[in-house]
């Protein structure tokens, strides 16, 4: 059965005590975090924040004992059955669904989890946005206006600046180089008349 991935390359995956049945915890996984599991006999997931595999109990000693996993009816959703090694959740509890929910929560109570490679999305629909409309006193409508071969010198420049801070070991300003460096790389193919999806597909190919 193939597993469906999302657009990180990770699928989520429910944790299960092979013996009560109750429900432990979620994490996601991708191919190499499998691989570690049926290898290894413990449960490996990927950690979005950090960006790194880990092991459930690399720290705690609460380790997942691998026992089997499955797949939902689409592929998307793994069900991983272990014998825990103490408690799973950080806090102590057997299980990470500990909290009820008494009521509908209200909308303030809702937190958007903001990270990763979704703001380039974001942002590049804004940039769309400013190619169609136009705004006065916007920046990027300026880097339009002046066309495509000034928005490649920027792009150049903007390397370049990246490359220096990361060769002089600016660790400070090297996240702000870069995120010049992609957001003019952004404009730079909203003028071409490109997307980001289109390098996405490239680098997908790379990926096999």
């Amino acid at each position: 059965m193939n597993i469906r991935l999302d657009e990180r390359g990770l699928a989520p995956a429910v944790v299960q005590d092979a013996n009560t049945k109750e429900v432990l915890m979620v994490g996601y996984v991708n191919p190499d975090t499998i691989q570690r599991t049926f290898a290894e006999g413990r449960v490996w997931f990927y950690s979005r924040s950090r960006q790194d595999l880990w092991m459930k109990g690399e720290t705690s000693a609460n380790y997942l004992n691998f026992v089997s996993a499955s797949a939902d009816c689409d592929g998307d959703v793994l069900l991983f059955q272990v014998h825990p090694e103490g408690p799973t959740c950080h806090t102590g509890n057997t299980s990470c669904f500990f909290t009820p929910l008494a009521e509908t929560p209200k909308p303030e109570e809702y937190q958007r989890h903001e990270s990763g490679a979704g703001i380039l999305d974001e942002l590049f629909a804004v940039i769309q946005q400013r190619k169609r409309d136009m705004p006065e006193g916007s920046y990027t409508t300026s880097l339009f206006q002046e066309g495509v071969p000034r928005i490649a010198q920027k792009v150049i420049e903007e390397a370049g600046e990246t490359a220096l801070a990361a060769a002089t070991g600016d660790k400070e300003h090297l996240p702000q180089e870069a995120a010049d460096l992609l957001y003019h790389t952004l404009v730079l193919l909203a003028a071409s008349g490109a997307s980001p999806e289109d390098v996405w597909k490239v680098l997908r190919e790379r990926r096999r």
